[in-house]
């Protein structure tokens, strides 16, 4: 399928982070009511962008406007999936795998944030950064986009708390895969934006050339929604059965859980 990099502009269309976190105030609010557990990675985004804007404000990076725009680009892709995904429209095959597994019973709470967190940085990331800083402007973004990998690891205890009220056995996956869930959170993130910066690297370096620059974005989405698999089924007999008892003693309220994720 050819993707085409505009397609966040196509449903959604914001101009400040406020904006953004206005229609994530909505998408929540509508999963509240249908009882979706895309909320749960929505609740945790809007954390994150809330925080992202705080810092802006702050004078935390060295272009505050570059870095609003780049942050209204990158979620409005996440907006625009989730409504095309709402609106029976095709969204990329990195959300696709996120939004198939809204009505399976077995993933746990950490699974639907890690697959949220998988497409939105591993693949929307990548564009966003070279929509926000196209060409030759990308190298200066790195340092802002750098921190934003070390704002998202300040915020990762508090996320570990708050998960635990709700998933009471998650300390389950250290006894079976050796790291805790905020390990697996921190690590996810910091993989996922070093694969970002590259993707985008090569996005820059194709900007000229709209054939190379589809089929890179093409390809690039093939393999994070690939590698999303390994996330919703984990490999090693010991790790899938402490998900299954993880999962039998999480909350089944939808909405007390997207509340207790809500900082």
């Amino acid at each position: 399928m050819k993707m085409d990099i505009n397609m966040a502009t196509s449903i959604t269309s914001h101009r400040t982070i406020d904006e953004v976190i206005a229609q994530m105030d909505q998408v929540i609010e509508r999963c509240i009511r249908e009882r979706s557990r895309l909320g749960y990675f929505a609740v945790l985004y809007r954390n994150v962008t809330v925080r992202v804007r705080d810092a802006i404000a702050a004078g935390r990076f060295e272009d505050g406007p570059r870095m609003e725009r780049f942050d209204v680009i990158f979620a409005s892709r996440y907006l625009d999936a989730i409504e095309r995904f709402w609106g029976n429209q095709q969204p990329s095959a990195s959300w696709a795998a996120v939004f198939q597994a809204r009505d399976e019973w077995s993933p746990i709470i950490l699974q639907h944030l890690l697959l949220g967190m998988h497409a939105h940085i591993n693949f929307d990331l990548a564009i966003a950064a070279a929509q926000a800083a196209p060409g030759s402007e990308l190298p200066a973004l790195k340092r802002d986009f750098d921190e934003i990998t070390i704002l998202l690891n300040e915020m990762t205890e508090n996320i570990q708390e708050r998960l635990e009220k709700v998933s009471p056995w998650l300390g389950l996956i250290d006894y079976a895969g050796g790291r805790t869930d905020e390990t697996v959170l921190a690590f996810a993130m910091k993989a996922a934006r070093d694969l970002a910066w590259k993707v985008a690297q090569e996005l820059s370096a194709t900007a000229s050339d709209t054939t190379a620059f589809d089929r890179v974005i093409a390809l690039h989405d093939a393999v994070v929604a690939g590698l999303a698999v390994p996330i919703r089924f984990p490999p090693g007999r010991w790790l899938r059965t402490a998900l299954l008892l993880i999962r039998l003693r999480e909350s089944y309220d939808v909405p007390t859980v997207i509340e207790t994720l809500r900082i």
